[in-house]
């Protein structure tokens, strides 16, 4: 697996891996209602690509196939973090983590934040992050449950 910065041809292949992550979240966690908020049905490529140019994203790639995303902000606020389904629980999260640490650690960041859906809350628990506050968001109509979580550098 390799990390490297965002390249706009990855737009679409980012956007199908989002989609395809936030749909494999069980049911029991998140309703098929919820998911259709989060991740509507197509993605749509042109806010992707308009997205991912200001985000500027690292990525995971595996064989030529993007495997995973994270953005993090100038402020330290990690604002995307997902995996592919196939290749998740297999340390690609951890990987784009570290990547972020280590760049926001160069950038002189003393603080990292993120909104942890309640899939994504206990891997950032692991890896060092605090639960400040759980919050609801509406989303496309509905009300969807995220926390706000922090963590400071070493």
């Amino acid at each position: 697996m390799k990390i490297r910065p965002y390249q706009p041809s990855d737009h679409t292949e980012i956007a199908d891996l989002f989609h395809a992550a936030v749909h494999a979240i069980p049911e029991t966690i998140y309703s098929k209602e919820e998911r259709d908020a989060w991740a509507p049905t197509p993605p749509n490529y042109t806010e992707w690509a308009s997205r991912l140019s200001v985000k500027k994203p690292f990525v995971a790639v595996k064989n030529n196939t993007l495997i995973g995303f994270i953005e993090l902000e100038k402020d330290g606020h990690i604002d995307c973090l997902y995996v592919h389904p196939t290749y998740q629980r297999a340390g690609v999260a951890s990987q784009l983590l570290q990547q972020v640490r280590t760049i926001a650690d160069q950038k002189g960041l003393t603080t990292l934040t993120v909104e942890a859906s309640r899939i994504a809350m206990p891997f950032f628990k692991q890896h060092g992050f605090t639960c400040l506050q759980k919050n609801i968001v509406h989303l496309r109509g509905q009300p969807l449950v995220n926390y706000s979580m922090s963590s400071c550098m070493p």
